[in-house]
C-alpha cells in the first residue's frame, strides 16, 4: 500500500516536471523576450516602414529618424531623448506613456496624434514646418514650446500650459484653447487666432493687432 502510494507521487511528479518543461518554460521563455528593452544610441534610421507595426520596449538616444513612416504605429511605453524625426509620418500613431524628451519634428505629417496620452514625465517638444491637424494636448505641460510654420487646424490645447510658447507663423483655425495657460505665449505672427480672454490666462500674451477680431469675437463688436 505504502509503496504503490509512493509510486503514485513519484509519477505525479515527474508529470508536473514534464508539464513545466513542455509548456510553461517556453512561454515564460517567450515572455521574457518580448519584454527585453531594446537601447538605441546615436543611430540614424531612413526611409523605415513602421506602419501599424507595433515597437515596444525600445529607448533611443540621440537617433535621427529621416523619411520614415510610423502612420498608426503602436509606439506604447516607448522612450525617446534627444531625438530628431525629418519629413517623417505621425499621423494616428498610439503614444500612450510615450516619452518624448527634447524631440524635434521637422517637416513631419502628425494628424490626429493624442499627445495627451504620452508621459507627462518627459515632454518637451519643439515643432518645425509640420501639418499637425486634429492633434490633442489636453492637460500637457508645454511651457517655452515652439511651434513653428505648422499647421494646427483643429488642434485642442484644452487645460494645457503653453506659458512663454511661441506660435511662429502657424495656423490656428478652430484651435481649442479652454483654460489654457498662456502667460507670455507669443502668437504675434500666427493667423486664425481665436481664444476667449475671460476663459484662459493670458497676462503678457502677445498679440498683433490684426487678431483683435479672434480675440474679441464673443463680444460682437465691430472692428474696423
Amino acid at each position: 500500500m505504502c509503496v504503490e502510494r509512493e509510486y503514485g507521487v513519484g509519477n505525479k511528479l515527474i508529470e508536473m516536471t514534464l508539464f513545466f518543461t513542455r509548456f510553461v518554460l517556453p512561454t515564460l521563455t517567450k515572455i521574457r523576450m518580448n519584454t527585453e528593452l531594446i537601447i538605441h544610441e546615436k543611430k540614424e534610421f531612413a526611409d523605415f516602414n513602421y506602419s501599424e507595426c507595433k515597437l515596444r520596449n525600445r529607448e533611443f538616444y540621440k537617433c535621427k529618424f529621416i523619411n520614415c513612416n510610423f502612420n498608426k504605429s503602436d509606439l506604447r511605453e516607448v522612450y525617446f531623448e534627444d531625438c530628431c524625426f525629418i519629413n517623417s509620418d505621425f499621423s494616428m500613431a498610439n503614444v500612450s506613456d510615450v516619452g518624448f524628451r527634447n524631440v524635434i519634428f521637422d517637416g513631419c505629417k502628425m494628424l490626429g496624434v493624442d499627445f495627451s496620452v504620452c508621459s507627462k514625465f518627459a515632454a518637451s517638444f519643439a515643432f518645425n514646418d509640420c501639418i499637425m491637424n486634429y492633434c490633442c494636448f489636453i492637460s500637457l505641460k508645454l511651457k517655452r514650446t515652439v511651434f513653428k510654420k505648422c499647421s494646427l487646424k483643429e488642434v485642442d490645447f484644452s487645460f494645457s500650459d503653453l506659458s512663454a510658447a511661441v506660435f511662429d507663423c502657424c495656423n490656428l483655425e478652430i484651435a481649442t484653447f479652454s483654460n489654457t495657460l498662456l502667460e507670455k505665449a507669443d502668437f504675434r505672427t500666427s493667423e486664425n487666432v481665436t481664444l476667449d480672454l475671460e476663459e484662459n490666462k493670458v497676462k503678457k500674451a502677445r498679440f498683433s493687432s490684426v487678431q483683435l477680431e479672434g480675440l474679441l469675437h464673443k463680444y460682437q463688436l465691430d472692428i474696423s
